[in-house]
């Protein structure tokens, strides 16, 4: 493993460590230890004591290796403080260091990565989908209790008992941590897919924080490893699709501070290469004709991405793929996005009847940002400006805030 490229100051790099390395520690600790508590406490305690220790000492060259090799000592030594006599000789061979090659017959898989093993352990069909994912979040990512609870659009208290309930819930059924056999692996793909996504969209969305871009890395790394792993699921290829076209476009998401929507972004900074990996992928999905909802929402940023100019963009052939998306996930959100693009292809005033017809929606800023900006091309300038203060109100991160209020402003200030 090679040494992050990252900053000299031993507190930046120690940061920086934690967002390239605690998935993979905490992974490996899981592995041999077979106790999630026991990880994370000790895969923390490694990082506060590199905080401790790097700034006086310097940061050693392997900085992984270090955290790996400190956590799983903490790891030993509380495990034999806290051993009853009778235990112990059951405990040897697990603390053996000899004993990390060792492989278990009953887990033989073709998982070749640490990391996406435990994602998979994560989704065992015992826990609740919703439990999947944030545990994964937190195992993986190493986001806060905050972080995850925003990702589930809940409050930081409901999602940390969710988390204590999911971990409570593993200790009580004695849910193994292994890796599932080969034949097994398919039950699990919906909760990996949906893990890898929100992952994704974790490091690509702004925030009210700094964004982790390392994240959205690190799903689509994981997403290759699954393509390889599983080459006959067309999903998987649809979800590597969607991501690698949604990164393309990050260079021109952003200006001043300020978020800029897909039709205002300077297409010259998308990325050629991911562009035309994730246009290769959705061919690759059609070829195989089991259309499922990542295959679908990566032909739509195909159709985005494949626009030389914004007015170039397909509207009609993306109001049918939402269309298919609404029928396989009959969901307030994808309404939504098809109202959106309703209101592309027939005026303003017809995305406005579309949307109109969504119901649930009122306290999502995505909702009130697309209808202020159908009203105000409608004319309705008033409603247009109730509509730009709801979405500034509900709006979490300072990007999306400086974009709808620059779009506010355009109304009020001017003359007239």
């Amino acid at each position: 493993m090679e040494t992050p490229d990252v900053p000299d100051d031993p507190a930046q790099l120690v940061a920086e460590v934690f967002r390239q390395e605690y998935g993979r520690v905490v992974a490996g600790l899981v592995r041999r230890f077979g106790d999630i508590e026991l990880a994370e406490d000790v895969a923390q305690e490694a990082f506060v004591e590199a905080v401790r220790r790097w700034p006086e000492s310097g940061a050693p060259p392997n900085p992984g290796a270090w955290l790996t090799t400190t956590a799983r000592n903490r790891a030993i030594d509380r495990l034999r403080r806290e051993s009853t006599r009778d235990a112990r000789h059951a405990q040897a061979a697990m603390l053996d260091p000899q004993d990390d090659d060792v492989v278990d017959p009953d887990s033989v898989s073709s998982v070749p990565d640490e990391r996406l093993r435990l994602i998979f352990t994560c989704c065992h069909p015992a826990l609740a989908r919703d439990a999947q994912v944030a545990l994964t979040l937190r195992l993986l990512g190493g986001l806060t209790t905050a972080e995850i609870a925003r990702a589930f659009l809940v409050d930081e208290a409901a999602m940390a008992k969710r988390l204590t309930r999911s971990k409570q819930k593993i200790k009580a059924a004695h849910i193994p941590y292994r890796v599932p056999p080969d034949h097994e692996l398919p039950s699990r793909l919906a909760g990996v897919l949906a893990t890898l996504y929100l992952v994704f969209n974790e490091g690509y969305l702004p925030s009210d924080v700094e964004v982790r871009t390392d994240l959205s890395a690190e799903a689509i790394r994981q997403a290759r490893v699954l393509a390889v792993l599983m080459p006959d699921e067309p999903e998987v290829l649809g979800l590597l699709a969607l991501m690698l076209l949604t990164e393309a476009r990050r260079p021109a998401r952003f200006a001043g501070g300020s978020l800029v929507v897909l039709p205002e972004q300077d297409r010259t900074l998308w990325d050629p290469r991911l562009v035309a990996e994730g246009h290769d992928l959705v061919r690759a999905c059609l070829r195989r004709g089991r259309p499922g909802p990542y295959q679908i929402q990566a032909a739509i940023n195909a159709v985005h991405t494949d626009a030389a100019r914004a007015e170039d963009t397909d509207w009609g052939q993306i109001v049918a793929l939402y269309d298919q998306l609404y029928a396989v996930t009959p969901t307030p959100v994808v309404a939504l996005n098809r109202a959106v693009a309703v209101g592309e292809r027939d005026g303003a005033e017809a995305g406005l009847v579309a949307l109109e017809a969504v119901e649930g929606l009122d306290g999502y800023h995505p909702y009130q940002a697309s209808r202020a900006d159908l009203l105000r091309r409608a004319g309705r300038e008033a409603e247009a400006v109730a509509a730009y203060r709801t979405a500034v109100g509900l709006s979490a991160n300072p990007a999306e805030r400086a974009y709808l209020a620059g779009r506010l402003a355009e109304l009020t200030d001017a003359p007239g």
